[in-house]
């Protein structure tokens, strides 16, 4: 595991101190999870847009149709459709 040295002023570092006592962790490992989710985010990003545009292909796919069939709130909502 590789160590990091970052500069930060008195007033900043001791309020993340207080906070962190607070939360049940320390600075380091709150900054060391930001630095993950940081060093993550394209791949993270890449991951949602591909997802976005599967869900976008799927749903041309397999476009249904109603048939002009509507529906009215008490259709929805009978015992009969409950478990549908």
């Amino acid at each position: 595991m590789a160590n990091l040295t970052i500069t930060v002023d008195d007033a900043t570092l001791k309020r993340a101190r207080i906070r962190a006592i607070e939360r049940g962790e320390s600075v380091n490992q709150y900054l060391a999870q930001q630095l993950r989710e940081y060093a993550d985010a394209d791949a993270a990003n890449s991951r949602l847009r591909r997802a976005a545009v599967d869900f976008v292909a799927l749903s041309r796919d397999l476009s249904g149709s109603s048939e002009g069939h509507g529906w009215t709130r008490d259709e929805l909502y009978t015992e009969e459709n409950a478990d549908r």
